[in-house]
């Protein structure tokens, strides 16, 4: 696709890796119009920017679904067209086991991770239809394949946008549309202060003792993908080692994960 005076949605464009994709995309010619609950973080993306009116804030919760299906007439009124839409936004839950892990936990990791996907799809799904050559690209996990202690539910969740995409792709093959699902790994992103979760002293997982990819990286191979219309991309050398691993002998590397990740596990109380 290319991706010059395209018109591109991105969810979660207030940080982390929906910023750097966001400002890759611009740098590459396109507009964005930026969504994220966070209207701060919206504006520091644009001062970073510098875009002028080809970037656009949204200050929308992804999981309110009346907002969302007002979003395409704000940006049709602000740009004139959608060409893609790059579901960046999510969350992770508590470190904790599933058996410790509120109801209250697991609704918001779902509504956000899996019905804020289906909430943006369903709304722009039309208009990219009616599109020349359209991208929807959509950012799973590779807790989706290798599943982590303590993020069971997130790993849930992103294997269900995982299999919505692959189904879209199924869906969308005699259309114009370009479908992609992009499995990251550990990204230096604040996705753990972010989703509320305390990782023990600082919740930022830049100073994780797990080796990460940063989230300038991440942002290249996303829009590398929707430049090359990709069916599926990984992010970071555990995303693809685990791909790998994950397919020849599933329950050795999940055992492996399990011997990794441990010591995040921690124990609260149901709620």
């Amino acid at each position: 696709m290319n991706i010059s005076g395209k018109v591109f949605v991105v969810t979660g464009a207030g940080n982390g890796i929906g910023r750097e994709v966001a400002l890759r995309l611009l740098a590459n010619g396109a507009s964005v119009a930026g969504v994220d609950l966070n209207q701060e973080g919206l504006e520091a993306t644009a001062g970073l920017a510098s875009a002028g009116r080809r970037f656009t804030a949204h200050a929308v919760n992804i999981t309110d679904r009346a907002a969302v299906a007002a979003l395409p007439d704000e940006v049709l009124s602000a740009h004139g067209q959608v060409d893609g839409v790059a579901n960046i936004a999510g969350v992770i839950q508590k470190f904790v086991k599933v058996a410790d892990l509120p109801f209250s936990e697991i609704e918001k990791v779902m509504n956000v991770n899996f019905w804020g996907v289906i909430n943006v799809c369903k709304a722009f799904l039309p208009h990219l239809m009616a599109r020349p050559e359209a991208s929807l690209l959509n950012v799973a996990s590779m807790g989706s394949y290798a599943p982590v202690p303590g993020q069971a539910v997130y790993g849930a969740s992103k294997a269900a946008v995982k299999l919505l995409t692959e189904a879209l792709y199924a869906e969308l093959l005699d259309t114009n549309v370009h479908v992609t699902v992009v499995f990251p790994g550990a990204i230096s992103t604040g996705i753990a202060a972010n989703s509320g979760v305390d990782l023990g002293g600082d919740a930022s997982s830049t100073k994780s003792t797990h080796k990460t990819t940063s989230p300038q990286e991440a942002g290249r191979v996303i829009v590398d993908a929707i430049r090359k219309d990709r069916f599926r991309a990984t992010i970071g050398p555990d995303a693809a080692a685990m791909d790998r691993l994950a397919r020849l002998n599933p329950k050795f590397a999940t055992t492996l994960i399990a011997k990794q990740m441990g010591d995040l596990l921690k124990t609260e109380p149901a709620a």
